[in-house]
């Protein structure tokens, strides 16, 4: 249990990391222009141009906070058998917005495909990013069931 754990988490490290700096999309304007957003890029650019709410929100709940969790739960599977350390309360209170970071993405796409100036093209980003937090859930159910079993 303690492998596949350390395999699942691993995978969503590494999908995470992709997620956040490859593009998620291309915007094509006019047929001629176009641009390769990426997680990171979005959130700049929006604080660049003075969307700091907007960009704050995206960096806390697409980025900060699942960075955060994953912190989390790669110290938690580490933790020996019979450890006093216990996934904290903080994280299973993150595991509740574990999902919004993928709406934010799905809404930018979205609003970019309808739109009617620009089309939208989803690019390996969006899915490293979607399979992140898929295994990041998948990972944290795995510690979870580990620690119970190591509790017991």
């Amino acid at each position: 249990m303690r492998l596949l754990t350390a395999i699942v988490l691993a995978s969503a490290t590494f999908c995470f990391a992709l997620g956040i700096t490859l593009p998620l999309m291309e915007v094509r304007r006019l047929f001629v222009l176009s641009d390769h957003p990426s997680l990171i890029g979005i959130a700049s650019s929006l604080w660049a141009t003075g969307d700091y709410l907007l960009a704050l929100v995206i960096t806390l709940f697409s980025i900060v906070f699942p960075a955060f969790k994953l912190m989390l739960l790669h110290a938690a599977a580490m933790a020996l058998p019979g450890a006093p350390f216990h996934v904290p309360r903080l994280l299973r209170s993150l595991s509740n917005w574990s999902m919004l970071d993928v709406v934010l993405v799905a809404l930018v796409v979205f609003t970019a495909k309808n739109s009617g100036v620009a089309t939208a093209l989803t690019r390996p980003g969006l899915w490293f990013f979607a399979a992140s937090v898929v295994l990041t859930v998948a990972a944290a159910a795995l510690v979870r069931a580990q620690q119970e079993t190591s509790g017991s």
